[in-house]
């Protein structure tokens, strides 16, 4: 790669958030890209903000930044969706191709919004899934396809469970089990669904409190079922307080059954889980046991510095290296979907699926019967 990328970052820390991916700092030791601008409407800790991103210069606004010098690449780090579309706007009439934080959106008539915006302006954008960039989770795919577990049954996934469960879950985390869904198994066919909230069926008159200004949303259980096209059935579920403060994180993850055994990985952002293997026929009924399965990474980013791993546990950085060399490869893969020009691994339209499967949610529910995909209703049925 001969061009010299400039890179800017948007950190606005003026604005409460809750644990970020680490987006500020993907691009960092990547060979001929330079961090040009980090823009944050806060000006406290300033030093330390931009010695995390090793940006050049400061700005307050987007705006400003990009009449004075127009980057190669935008990284969009804001974890509330609602701040997407209008920034996504604004950087591609720019020109500039985009890394951005999920969920894309919560409405799906704004990520088609969106998906025409990329389609217009040429740009690239790649979203922060990093599971598909993850060594394990990609391992996971490739020993499924490989058939090590036979013909694939079921996919199970969860979100974190915590006091979040049920509706904000789904969008804030099972964001990320849905695309991992997809990344193995395409997109789906049709969803069921049952939401609750206090055990009784949730209606459009049931509030959820919730923690980020990610609505709508709706529920303290959501049990969704997913129809694949190549015949396996996919599970997401989430429920609120199952995970306890001060407790691990056990229950966000991914569970795939086949005919041959099962693969197992939970997605951590306090440290790295082994992805784990049964090789027990079928269902997990039974007692069975599980061994780790080997990593063995054979990407190479010629003439990148070394990651630093102290930055791990660093404000809005998870503790968990995983997500630090996942936002590498998603950096590294975004500029060569530039140069190459083709989609971004993680790109605009598995970013948009993942929104039309969780409003697909929301309309089964409602409905009480199972509906197909793609919507054929873009408008979300939570918004009167």
């Amino acid at each position: 790669m001969s061009k010299f990328w400039q890179v800017a970052v948007v950190k606005d820390s003026s604005k409460a958030m809750l644990g970020l991916h680490g987006l500020h700092t993907a691009f960092r030791g990547l060979p001929n890209v330079e961090v040009v601008a980090h823009v944050d409407a806060n000006n406290e800790e300033l030093p330390r903000k931009l010695a995390q991103t090793q940006a050049k210069r400061h700005y307050a606004r987007l705006e400003d930044m990009l009449t004075h010098e127009p980057p190669d690449i935008v990284v969009l780090c804001s974890r509330h969706p609602g701040d997407h579309l209008a920034q996504i706007r604004q950087v591609a009439e720019k020109g500039c191709h985009i890394y951005c934080e999920k969920p894309l959106s919560v409405l799906l008539e704004e990520a088609d919004e969106v998906a025409r915006v990329v389609e217009q302006t040429g740009i690239k954008l790649a979203l922060a899934h990093p599971a598909r960039h993850d060594l394990a989770f990609r391992t996971m795919k490739r020993m499924i396809g490989a058939g090590d577990i036979g013909t694939p049954l079921s996919v199970i996934g969860r979100g974190k469970c915590d006091y979040r469960g049920g509706g904000e879950d789904l969008i804030v985390l099972g964001t990320h089990i849905l695309d991992v869904m997809t990344f193995c198994f395409g997109a789906p066919d049709s969803v069921t669904a049952d939401i609750q909230v206090a055990g009784r069926p949730a209606t459009l008159s049931d509030k959820v409190n919730l923690v980020e200004p990610v609505g709508p949303a709706l529920g303290d259980e959501v049990f969704a079922t997913f129809s694949f096209p190549s015949g396996v059935r996919g599970v997401f579920e989430s429920r609120r307080d199952l995970l306890k403060p001060g407790q691990p994180a056990p229950h966000m993850g991914l569970c795939v059954t086949g005919t041959k055994g099962t693969l197992s990985l939970r997605f951590d952002d306090a440290a790295r889980q082994p992805l784990l293997l049964s090789r027990q026929p079928g269902f997990l009924e039974t007692l069975t046991t599980f061994e780790e399965a080997t990593l063995r990474e054979d990407r190479v980013i010629p003439g990148a510095e070394p990651l630093d791993y102290g930055l791990c546990g660093q404000p809005d950085v998870p503790r968990a290296p995983w997500f630090l060399e996942a936002n590498r490869f998603a950096a590294w893969d975004l500029i060569g979907a530039i140069e190459e020009d083709r989609p971004p691994l993680s790109n605009i339209e598995n970013a948009r699926l993942a929104v039309e499967m969780i409003q697909g949610i929301y309309a089964a529910h409602l409905s009480r019967r199972t509906i197909d995909f793609p919507l054929v209703n873009r408008r979300h049925p939570l918004v009167g």
